[in-house]
C-alpha cells in the first residue's frame, strides 16, 4: 500500500474507499484488505486521514473488472511498483484507445495483457 502522489492522483478519475467497495462487492472489509494483500486489488493511502483508496475503475457492478487481477500479475512481473502500475493503467494509450484501465472495463482484457506482456520484451 502506496501513499499516493499528486500525479497518479490526477490521472485516476474517481477512487473508493475500502467500506465502500466491501459494500459493492458485498463482503466484509477485512475480504476486501485480503484482495489488496493478494494483489488483486491496489489500495492507496490519500485524503486529509490517510485512508486507503482504490481507483472506482477496478469495479464492475458487485465483482472485480475482470482481467485486472491477471493484468496486476503482469506488470509485477515485469518490475512494476504499486505506483507504476496505476500510472500505466490510467495514462492514455492511443493504440487500445483510451487508458488500459477503461479497456479492462470494456472487457477488452486480452489487448491490455498483450501490451503489459510486451513491457517486458
Amino acid at each position: 500500500m502506496t501513499e499516493i502522489d499528486a500525479k497518479i492522483d490526477a490521472l485516476v478519475p474517481a477512487w473508493l474507499n475500502l467500506p465502500e467497495i466491501a459494500e459493492l462487492l458485498g463482503v466484509e472489509v477485512t475480504r476486501v484488505r485480503q484482495l489488496v494483500k493478494e494483489g488483486q486489488l491496489i489500495a492507496v493511502r490519500r485524503g486529509e486521514n490517510r485512508a486507503l483508496h482504490v481507483p472506482a475503475a477496478f469495479i464492475d457492478g458487485d465483482k472485480v473488472v475482470k482481467g485486472l487481477s491477471g493484468t496486476l500479475t503482469l506488470l509485477r512481473d515485469d518490475g512494476f511498483n504499486d505506483e507504476e502500475m496505476l500510472e500505466w493503467l490510467f495514462t492514455p494509450d492511443p493504440t487500445l484507445p483510451g487508458t488500459p484501465a477503461q479497456a479492462l472495463s470494456e472487457n477488452r482484457g486480452t489487448e491490455v495483457k498483450r501490451r503489459a506482456q510486451a513491457l517486458a520484451v
